[in-house]
């Protein structure tokens, strides 16, 4: 299913990192710094799908050169510990084709950045072949200067704002959602916290209950369950380093634990949804027999299909039954049986779900949630190892780079 993720940071000389360097890893170039005179070069680097500048109109022509753009952002910067470019990486749905993937993150860089005033530029990146084959992202890089006619003058800092970032964050989640519709696709994504949108759903599914709407009820139910889970955590560049190496340290080993416990509950959800798409095509033959004729009958006049979905086959209901008060009304009146109630909610979800144990699912999240305390507990001496796995890292990157190579990721 397609995921949301967003997120924005600065490249910075303080951290010993170059817009060069990252923007020559990030589109698979080879470049070279002007300032340093270090060679970049990951020209053999595979993994591209497709590279693309944009820039505001009244900006100058080297602006579209990637080489120059990023020196003369290099140039522009004069203190040894500048934020010289930020970036953000979003993930891209699978379920979109590639033609589909770059028109929605052309279309997020130039509303929410180009439009105003920075230079974005974007690289599309394909699944690792080692790592997850859904794993379609983007790298935007972006100026952190006003650009004139002549070149870069002063930094904007209403970018740095938060809540520009939130409005971002917001933004990607609107156009995501657009270019799945557009494709036809129902998956869509939320840039809300997990926690939020479960709330929403537990509400959603208690309305539903007081207006006797059993099937949104249990949609909204499993959603929520779906939900009830531990959000990844955010790993520094240096553990997620250490992860793609092969490091078994602490952060990274909770990063897989909770990954792990993601999937265990995405995995009951799933199942959970299968029982109420049974029990949604049982109720829609259900009220279909009750209209009158069951849906073959229907089916002879256009109101329904076998290939109708429970949700279109209630709209197509009501738009029939409405058309047909109109233009029947010297008709006898159909007498509608009133809704079963003869179970109550309670036994109504015991049905849906049989045969999946949620006391069990329960237990096996408080065990999760009581697992990962315990953890954090016990590894204050794992961190403190983490650490130095981190310094020796940093040290190592300094003294690759000073040997003329850089260690981008």
């Amino acid at each position: 299913m397609a995921i949301y993720h967003l997120r924005a940071t600065m490249i910075s000389r303080s951290q010993g990192r170059s817009a060069t360097a990252a923007i020559a890893y990030r589109a698979a170039e080879r470049i070279e710094d002007h300032r340093t005179g270090l060679t970049f070069d990951y020209a053999g680097r595979s993994g591209v799908d497709h590279t693309e500048i944009l820039a505001p109109d009244h900006a100058p022509d080297w602006a579209y050169d990637r080489s120059e753009l990023w020196n003369q952002v290099e140039r522009a910067e004069t203190r040894k510990n500048s934020q010289v470019a930020r970036e953000v990486r979003v993930a891209l749905p699978a379920e979109l084709a590639h033609a589909q993937r770059v028109e929605l993150v052309r279309d997020f860089a130039q509303e929410q950045f180009v439009d105003r005033g920075m230079v974005a530029d974007i690289a599309l990146h394909a699944p690792g072949r080692d790592g997850d084959d859904r794993n379609h992202h983007a790298h935007i890089l972006l100026t952190t200067r006003e650009i004139g006619a002549e070149g870069f003058t002063t930094k904007n800092r209403d970018w740095n704002k938060v809540e520009l970032l939130e409005h971002w964050r917001e933004a990607w989640a609107v156009g995501s959602n657009h270019a799945l519709e557009r494709a036809g696709l129902e998956q869509r994504i939320d840039h809300r916290t997990l926690e939020a949108q479960r709330e929403e759903a537990l509400e959603w599914a208690t309305e539903a209950r007081e207006r006797g709407d059993e099937g949104t009820e249990l949609r909204e139910t499993v959603r929520a369950i779906s939900l009830d889970r531990e959000p990844l955590p955010q790993l520094s560049p240096g553990a997620w380093q250490m992860k793609e190496r092969g490091h078994e340290v602490g952060r990274v080993r909770a990063w897989h634990e909770i990954k792990a416990q993601a999937v265990e509950v995405a995995r009951v959800a799933q199942e959970l949804a299968g029982h109420v798409r049974d029990w949604l095509d049982h109720a829609a033959e259900r009220t279909l027999d009750r209209l009158g004729g069951g849906r073959a009958e229907l089916a002879l006049s256009g109101v329904a299909t076998d290939q109708d979905r429970p949700a279109d086959l209630a709209t197509r209901l009501r738009e029939a039954w409405a058309d047909r008060q109109e233009r029947q009304q010297e008709l006898p009146e159909v007498e509608v049986p009133e809704r079963d109630t003869s179970e109550g909610l309670a036994a109504r979800l015991r049905s849906a779900f049989s045969g999946v144990d949620r006391g069990a699912l329960r237990e096996r999240l408080s065990s999760y949630r009581q697992e990962r305390e315990d953890y954090e507990v016990s590894t204050a001496q794992e961190r403190q190892r983490d650490r130095h796995l981190e310094n020796d890292l940093e040290q190592e990157r300094h003294a690759i780079r000073d040997r003329g190579y850089d260690h981008e990721l």
